[in-house]
């Protein structure tokens, strides 16, 4: 009953006409840097932190956090219609969404991303609102060990899962870890493979590889490889979803949120892993004709199961924010940074020192989602008409925003040079049917591994054992095996099933 008082509290502050209008505001701000290739919601919060010299702590809060989930609304928009995610959480959208839109089928998917979106995150706010102190308590159980194995078991879901070969997905990771490393080491601070260009020594941007790697490698491939384009639109598409849509998204919007909720309340964070895993549980789980979609004109869970992933855990992630006082993201770091330039330290006091605050925050949740889901359902035609626009003027407009955005983070022409040149290695990538995503899966998940292995072998004085003498590390080894050698052993019974029955 105290949660629930001090929720109604909580919404009696949120629903006061300056703060509504503070979380419409940010809700709309944060559709619009979502649907913005190279802009995301941690450059948009750090330009508008100065407000909090002058609004009221609890309005600013909830207007940031509006940014926050409404730029994860927003980015799935143009990662299916234009293959060109404005964050890196919505990379996973972009495989088969952007093949449904190709299809024709751009509204369903929009629709279902919306939707899923909305679903996750309500699912997760009651999470927040229930559990976040013994969740944040198991989350801090956790050591190096487990976050090290986490992080392996993304890079072998990751790199078995995306593409034909597993060959040429573990090529694709092991450019990302070493694009990773460079920059200045962690521990010595020297500078590791920056081919003495200042430039490099705070390393490559991950925004830059994304959008290099995916918009403007579209761009590039489209004008080398597709000919000169002849037909003035793309197809048109119907905006609602059918029967079978909702079918077939219905459970993938819950494996998504299960999948998704936890790792947003583990301080290891960001969403790369859970919509990656999500991805590859709809793969894994689909069937026959579902399953031939994936890869071809685009499987709808294939969007349904990563939006959900990804919003239930951004929304997940302000447990050890708020809880533990650690941000798992970019943005969630920039959001701490708000709180303590009002003199606040989010942390195990929070809920006593400034539960005003914090319930409104999380009232503003459960409204920030219902807003979301009036204000981009009713654009999903809108959206859909950007299809409309001839390719050759689209590209254009592409490749503008990618080269204001990526010059844009640190104003340095050679930002520019490097962003091309990723690039063009995406359309490389592309042309001999390598996968992307884990390129940029390596890089981001890289450096965090390398300093988990690190502290794990402090801990244990230099020897591997530390690995297998906890049991939440030794289940996440265990799991790691299984999906390196499961699928082959099933390929080979298979073969060998064939064969016997053609003998």
């Amino acid at each position: 009953m105290d949660i629930l008082n001090a929720l109604l509290q909580g919404f009696a502050t949120a629903i006061t006409p300056a703060n509504l209008l503070w979380a419409l505001v940010g809700c709309a701000l944060g559709t619009a840097i979502g649907v913005l290739p190279g802009i995301g919601p941690a450059v948009a919060v750090a330009m508008l932190l100065p407000i909090t010299a002058k609004v009221e702590v609890t309005a600013s809060m909830i207007f940031f956090a509006g940014i926050y989930y409404g730029a994860m609304y927003g980015g799935s928009t143009t990662s299916i219609l234009l293959n060109t995610p404005g964050e890196t959480a919505s990379m996973v959208t972009a495989m088969e969404g952007n093949k449904m839109a190709k299809s024709g089928r751009a509204g369903a998917a929009l629709a279902t991303a919306a939707i899923g979106s909305f679903v996750a995150g309500t699912i997760a706010t009651v999470v927040v609102t229930l559990f976040a102190p013994y969740v944040a308590e198991f989350a801090v159980k956790l050591g190096p060990p487990e976050y090290f194995l986490l992080m392996v078991l993304a890079f072998t879901t990751v790199s078995a899962v995306l593409g034909q070969s597993t060959l040429r997905g573990m090529t694709a990771l092991l450019i990302g870890l070493a694009a990773g490393c460079i920059g200045l080491d962690q521990i010595s601070g020297q500078g590791r493979y920056t081919g003495g260009i200042p430039e490099l020594l705070d390393g490559i941007e991950i925004v830059l590889v994304a959008v290099g790697l995916f918009a403007v490698a579209e761009v590039l491939y489209a004008a080398l490889y597709e000919g000169r384009v002849v037909e003035g639109q793309n197809k048109m598409s119907r905006v609602h979803m059918t029967a079978r849509d909702w079918k077939r998204s219905i459970p993938a919007w819950l494996r998504g949120t299960a999948i998704g909720t936890p790792f947003g309340c583990i301080p290891a964070g960001g969403t790369e892993i859970p919509t990656f895993l999500s991805y590859a549980t709809e793969k894994k789980l689909a069937k026959d004709t579902d399953k031939a979609e994936f890869g071809g004109k685009g499987a709808i869970e294939g969007v349904a199961g990563p939006e959900a992933a990804n919003n239930a855990t951004v929304t997940a992630a302000l447990i050890p924010l708020l809880t533990l006082g650690i941000p798992t993201s970019n943005t969630t770091a920039i959001l701490l940074g708000a709180f303590q330039n009002y003199g606040i330290q989010p942390g195990p006091q929070l809920f006593t020192t400034s539960a005003t605050l914090v319930w409104a925050l999380i009232a503003s949740l459960y409204i920030g989602n219902v807003m979301l889901l009036v204000l981009n359902l009713p654009l999903v035609g809108l959206w859909v008409k950007l299809l409309k626009i001839p390719k050759p003027q689209l590209y254009a407009g592409i490749l503008i925003f990618a080269t204001v955005g990526a010059y844009g983070m640190r104003q340095s022409a050679f930002d520019l040079f490097l962003l091309y040149a990723i690039g063009v290695l995406g359309v490389v990538m592309r042309r001999f049917d390598f996968p992307t995503a884990p390129v940029v899966v390596g890089m981001i998940l890289g450096p965090l591994a390398e300093a988990q292995l690190r502290n794990a072998m402090s801990i244990g004085e230099g020897s591997p054992a530390v690995f297998f003498q906890r049991p939440m590390s030794i289940a996440l080894i265990v799991i790691v095996l299984a999906v390196l050698i499961l699928p082959r052993v099933a390929k080979a019974m298979g073969r060998r099933r064939e064969r016997l029955q053609a003998a």
